[in-house]
């Protein structure tokens, strides 16, 4: 299914997604993670993370009945054989099987575990879409590669070739998180779609967290331009805190201005210049220095970074962040950002098409 198809599907009246979670009622949560890459071997790319994300699911989710949602990308099936990815994450899976034996797992198929639509005995149901309805808006969890049609056509050739050729090599995924060009484009698409129809989008695929439709490099110019208009009537002590934190966060500008190219930053994501907050992006799993992802609510949405004590990035641990240490861990939870979801909702009534 091409792009426009895709997106026409989503909006098509008729449509019914995959399975409706009903937020309204109640006091429920959902964690949204993706882009785990689980394999086997030398070059598994969750390696780096494994124990982090096991732990933060045991302890912290598990614990506090909250619905995990897995969005896509969870096993590199593209690169390794399913048997193999089983036995080397095998306490994981089994975690999985801890939040589907209270009805509480959500699996979403990304285009590197596209195939476990063909394995007739896969341990979990599968789904391409997930709704969940709030008081106030609703919102769509997808992998965000249908907006690819490129992989939409071809996955099964982007997979031989990475499993056949670039695997021996040792070169790692190629895909969309690697250029800036082709995220926008993926995220024009649903940022498009959510737009249109006055709803969120929450997807993964690009590797890239978005909270409100704002990647990192905007989301931190806009707090450093916060930070610099409270600076004058603030107090000694707290005017100590702001120059650290705007220290600490023009440090991350300059490494992502570094890391992506400056033509691309400067231009506006989406063409707006009031951008709408509709589109969310939970990161992915495989981050050098922790993970990302993001937890909804029936009345809030947040984007959380988890690392471990001591290796985090430190504009974290330098800025004016809440960091909560994991109690019997070495493992820490930030909130990067967070909204209320009847302040979303009014921004996109307000400002999105009529």
């Amino acid at each position: 299914m091409a792009e426009t198809g895709f997106f026409n599907y989503l909006a098509d009246k008729r449509f019914v997604p995959d399975v409706v979670l009903d937020f309204s009622k109640g006091n429920d949560k959902a964690l949204i993670i993706s882009d785990f890459h689980m394999g086997a071997g030398k070059r598994d790319d969750l390696s780096e993370n494994g124990d982090l994300l096991t732990g933060l699911l045991e302890k912290y989710y598990y614990k506090q009945n909250w619905h995990l949602i897995l969005n896509g990308d969870i096993e590199e099936l593209q690169r390794y054989r399913l048997d193999t990815i089983e036995e080397k994450w095998k306490s994981l899976i089994e975690l999985f099987h801890s939040f589907a034996g209270k009805n509480r797992l959500y699996k979403i198929v990304g285009n590197h575990d596209m195939i476990l639509l063909y394995e007739k005995n896969y341990r979990f149901p599968l789904y391409n879409v997930v709704k969940i309805n709030t008081n106030h808006l609703p919102a769509y969890v997808y992998h965000g590669h249908q907006a690819s049609s490129l992989l939409y056509k071809y996955n099964h050739f982007v997979g031989a070739v990475l499993r056949y050729v670039l695997k021996p090599l040792g070169i790692k995924n190629i895909s969309s998180a690697r250029s800036p060009y082709k995220h926008f484009s993926v995220e024009k698409a649903a940022y498009k779609f959510s737009l249109e129809n006055k709803c969120i989008s929450i997807i993964g695929h690009t590797h890239r967290p978005l909270f409100e439709s704002l990647g990192r490099f905007e989301y931190i110019k806009f707090e450093i331009e916060r930070l610099c208009r409270d600076y004058p009537s603030s107090s000694d002590g707290e005017k100590r805190r702001i120059e650290t934190e705007v220290s600490a966060l023009r440090g991350e500008l300059g490494k992502l201005r570094r890391k992506e190219r400056r033509d691309v930053l400067r231009q506006s994501l989406y063409g707006d210049e009031l951008s709408v907050p509709c589109l969310f992006n939970s990161g992915s799993a495989i981050s050098k220095k922790g993970l990302t992802a993001i937890e909804f609510s029936g009345e809030e949405i947040a984007l959380v970074y988890w690392f471990e004590e001591g290796k985090g990035r430190r504009f974290i641990s330098r800025g004016g962040y809440n960091i909560e240490k994991l109690e019997g861990t070495p493992y820490c939870r930030a909130v990067l950002n967070h909204a209320n979801l009847d302040y979303i909702s009014a921004r996109i009534n307000l400002l999105g098409s009529h």
